[in-house]
């Protein structure tokens, strides 16, 4: 049975803390090596409302969070100290102990996102976290009410990459439910799949769906034949082309959009159907104002200090700092 208290503070949380949900993307990629307990530390350290992070599965069941489902040629070193030459074994293929060989704490300088991210300080000796660290570095700091926004990697396209969605999603609800974070974790994905036996199965634990309505991405699939293989069966174009629409018939309730695909229109549409609108990811201070102008409920973010000082700027209320070491 499930609880009811915790289900109605699930229902409730995401808009109770904070007026704004400031959410760092791969805890502060632009400060620290991404997926880390560095990154962790120094978005709590910062004050964050969320910790944003990505989930992969070994092959002895334990949930650790990294963002690619194989280790890359960008972040991997193996144990002699080099950097992988090509994308290395995938993640479902190797145990804990076999994962924990690989130093992921310093970009390859060689890699366009060494270039990208040059805030980002090293921390050689890095090794991937489990979720069940993370949960507990957030305890360690003090914070009881800093939330986790975990997505699930997974490629209807790529099906032997990770685990089944119906795997994936219940190792993730066991572990939640027995930290007793049900309250204060929501379950996101591209892949809608995960979402929909997250609904099933634990509709305590609060849903986001990830979209993007590009032509590089055939998340949507707006105006062409059938629904696209990322929705899980529910087609967009039985919407208007509407994405917010389109997440209210799935039975979500945050939507969670590309950044550029975000207008006044939309963002209107989803508060109209109840939907909390969190985009993905913002780096630049003014495509930040862009969006709080427009009236999203909150941004995800590389750089959460950049955010707290564009929101202290307009008077926002912004979630207090838990220092803490990783």
């Amino acid at each position: 049975m499930i609880n009811r208290t915790l289900f109605l503070l699930a229902l409730l949380a995401p808009f109770t803390a904070h007026a704004f949900d400031l959410q760092g993307h791969r805890g502060a990629r632009g400060l620290m090596p991404e997926n880390t307990l560095p990154a962790f530390a120094a978005a709590l350290s910062t004050g964050v409302t969320t910790l944003e992070l990505d989930v992969q599965m070994t092959r002895d069941g334990v949930l650790v969070v990294g963002h690619d489902p194989m280790l890359t040629p960008k972040l991997a070193r193996g144990e002699d100290g080099q950097y992988l030459t090509a994308n290395g074994p995938f993640i479902n293929t190797l145990t804990l102990d076999e994962l924990r060989r690989y130093d992921v704490g310093r970009l390859n300088p060689a890699d366009r996102t060494a270039q990208q991210f040059t805030r980002q300080q090293a921390v050689d000796g890095t090794r991937m976290p489990t979720l069940a660290e993370v949960f507990a570095l957030a305890r360690k700091a003090g914070n009881g009410t800093v939330r986790f926004n975990i997505e699930t990697k997974l490629n209807p396209e790529q099906p032997n990459a990770t685990p089944a969605p119906e795997t994936y999603a219940r190792a993730l609800i066991d572990l939640i439910r027995r930290e007793g974070l049900a309250a204060r974790a929501t379950i996101q994905s591209f892949d809608w799949r995960t979402l929909q036996v997250t609904r099933r199965e634990a509709p305590e634990i609060a849903t986001v769906y990830l979209t993007v309505q590009q032509r590089w991405s055939d998340n949507m699939r707006v105006g062409q034949p059938g629904a696209s293989p990322w929705t899980a069966g529910f087609d967009v174009d039985d919407h208007g082309g509407s994405a917010p629409r389109l997440v209210k018939a799935a039975g979500g309730r945050v939507w969670s959009p590309f950044a550029a695909d975000v207008t006044a229109a939309n963002v209107a549409e989803a508060k109209g159907l109840g939907l909390a609108t969190i985009p993905w990811t913002v780096n630049e201070e003014p495509e930040m104002n862009r969006l709080i102008g427009l009236g999203v409920d909150g941004i995800i973010t590389d750089y959460p200090d950049l955010l707290r000082k564009v929101l202290a700027a307009q008077g926002i209320a912004l979630p207090a700092p838990t220092p803490v070491a990783p």
